[in-house]
């Protein structure tokens, strides 16, 4: 079995991983002759809990061949310029993570070398006033950039809100589309080989059996195949990031959707605010060894901005990954592979990542332990990237109003996070490694809004003039504050381009 060629590929699981995974595989390896069948069980719900994106997303849909406008029109979704953090890094502060990039690079200089360098001279202006997504984003302002748009328009990133149970049923059609197979049914058993130990087929209720070369396993936490057939245990990051659960609930919205996600720091915890077209989605992140289920509820209910059109929903999770992501012909993606909090909207990137991964690695037989071991390596590099700027966030606070607080401010890093931070902090010196996801923006907005930025700036900063510096930056406020002016509003261009017909409540998941 294990020279076997690959013609089968068999997806466990529908939800956002399985149908983001179908369609993926739907558009790259059925032209080549392969097969891929999905299966899932209605009767089995799944978590349908991030709507949040970053701005890699657009780049997924895009290698589909889907259109934004319609994509944003039938999930009911909203443009992301970025997150709002609220009383992260002390009590009544908040700064904001953009999507879109800081200034302009000067004489082939870091950007944020010169604002440091500014802010030695006594400018107190902060990076929001260099950047186009946070003023546009707090101008509740939105426009896609176009090519001839120029290069101001050019620095605006963006992901989007959507509702997750309408994403996965977008990519559903397109996948059955495009040659997907759809089973209905619950998976009872996994049947492996018995001398390579390699999965053959699922057993379904009703008798069924469904036979494969390559496995997904798209089952969320249960793993039931990377786990149930492979033992590939879960590596448990929870000393880090200590929250464990969450509860989420929607609400109905009251204003226009704000073109931005906001994260609100609480007792033990954190609250997240998502605004879709149609109403909004709320939730309540926490550690249970520092708050009960019930208060947790309480406390996200108390904070709503319209009345709950769902019953909250509780949810129970650890943060880390799975020793192996590919194990056998088994590839977990999404849930079933790992788990980080949804502090920074990573949950969805990290699928788009293992299928963009299994993509480029497919194999050609069923045996492939060089595509295996660099899979692994990869996606342990991508989550451990992701980790340490999550850590970050907690790590990086002043507050000491609660025992949750007090544990992240104090307890150890791991040492790949403390040495960029050292960098960083030093003299705003940053690189990315192995591909990692988040540049030097993502942690310029975290440190420097929570109190962890630059103390100091490279000596070649100093290559302009005192009024050449200050001159420079002048032009450049003044250039996003023109550009972020001369912007549509969010809602506008939503109602020109993109906007949903209305839903019905009584259909609403979380």
């Amino acid at each position: 079995m294990k020279g076997n060629p690959i013609k089968r590929v068999v997806i466990a699981g529908g939800g956002t991983a399985g149908w983001m995974a179908a369609a993926a595989l739907a558009k790259m390896v059925t032209p080549a002759g392969i097969s891929v069948t999905l299966v899932e069980s209605e009767a089995i719900g799944t978590v349908g809990v991030g709507e949040a994106t970053i701005p890699p997303i657009t780049k997924f849909n895009t290698q589909l061949g889907i259109d934004e406008h319609t994509f944003v029109r039938e999930t009911q979704a909203t443009f992301k310029l970025g997150i709002e953090f609220v009383d992260w890094g002390g009590l009544g502060e908040r700064y904001f993570h953009p999507f879109g990039r800081y200034g302009f690079d000067l004489e082939g200089i870091e950007f944020h070398q010169f604002w440091s360098r500014l802010r030695a001279l006594g400018d107190a202006r902060g990076l929001g006033d260099y950047s186009l997504n946070t003023m546009a984003a707090y101008a509740g302002k939105f426009l896609r950039p176009e090519p001839d748009h120029g290069v101001v328009i050019g620095q605006l990133g963006y992901a989007y809100h959507f509702n997750a149970s309408l994403y996965a049923a977008f990519l559903h059609r397109y996948a059955e589309e495009r040659g997907v197979t759809r089973i209905e049914g619950r998976i009872e058993q996994v049947e492996q080989d018995s001398e390579s130990g390699l999965i053959t087929s699922l057993k379904l209720d009703g008798e069924r059996e469904v036979g494969g070369d390559l496995f997904v396993d798209c089952t969320g936490f249960r793993g039931l195949l990377i786990e149930g057939a492979f033992d590939s245990r879960h590596i448990d990051w929870s000393h880090w990031l200590p929250c464990n659960r969450a509860v989420a609930v929607a609400c109905e919205k009251r204003d226009d959707p704000l073109p931005y996600t906001r994260s609100t720091a609480r007792e033990a915890g954190w609250q997240w605010r998502i605004p879709l077209q149609h109403r909004t989605g709320n939730g309540h992140v926490y550690c249970d060894e520092y708050l009960s289920q019930e208060n947790a509820e309480e406390t996200l209910l108390a904070n709503l901005d319209g009345t709950p059109v769902s019953s909250p929903n509780h949810l129970r999770f650890r943060t880390g990954h799975r020793e192996q992501f590919w194990a056998g012909n088994c590839v977990a993606i999404g849930l079933s592979s790992g788990f980080l909090e949804p502090l920074e909207s990573t949950s969805i990137h990290l699928i788009q990542m293992g299928i963009a991964k299994l993509v480029s690695l497919f194999p050609r037989s069923v045996d492939a332990p060089i595509e295996r071991a660099e899979y692994n390596r990869l996606m342990t590099d991508d989550f451990t990237h992701v980790r340490d700027f999550l850590i970050l966030h907690y790590k990086a606070t002043k507050r000491d109003d609660a025992p949750f607080w007090n544990y992240v401010r104090n307890m150890g890093i791991p040492d790949s996070l403390a040495g960029k931070l050292e960098l960083l902090k030093s003299h705003g010196r940053f690189f990315k490694y192995d591909a990692e996801l988040f540049d030097v923006t993502s942690w310029l907005a975290v440190a420097e809004g929570q109190g962890w930025g630059p103390q100091g700036f490279n000596p070649i900063a100093s290559s302009l003039s005192d009024d050449n510096l200050k001159q420079s930056l002048a032009n450049m406020r003044n250039a996003y504050a023109k550009a972020a002016e001369a912007m549509p509003t969010h809602q506008a261009y939503i109602d020109r381009f993109c906007k949903a017909a209305p839903i019905s409540f009584a259909s609403e998941t979380v």
